[in-house]
């Protein structure tokens, strides 16, 4: 019995840290396909916002993708689009103590 009092909080913590990441790297491809999406010849960045949004609605849930901004930006010297997330992923997906994650996609505007 005294094993289990060190092996639930342990398992527990690692269930958490596994929530967290693939909530993060879901948001990070997301952001990502988003910024290339916007940084075709016929799109804006408000259509790479929306592509973000429905990947993350798609993957995760809709709460996760409330905070979805984009807007062009300088990358390396050269025009581009810039689409960041930010999100509050609670405590084991349930509530409680959260982790703030903010991810950012860029991706170089086509020329023509």
């Amino acid at each position: 019995m005294l094993v289990l009092v060190v092996l639930v909080p342990v398992f527990l913590g690692i269930l958490q840290l596994a929530l967290v990441l693939l909530v993060r790297n879901t948001l990070a491809a997301a952001a990502s396909e988003g910024a290339r999406y916007a940084a075709t010849l016929d799109r804006s960045p408000d259509d790479g916002a929306a592509r973000t949004r429905a990947q993350i609605e798609g993957a995760l849930a809709a709460k996760f993708a409330e905070d979805v901004r984009a807007g062009p930006v300088m990358v390396h010297g050269a025009p581009g689009v810039e689409v960041v997330v930010h999100v509050v992923v609670p405590a084991l997906g349930i509530g409680g103590p959260a982790v703030e994650l903010t991810v950012t996609g860029y991706a170089i505007e086509e020329q023509r």
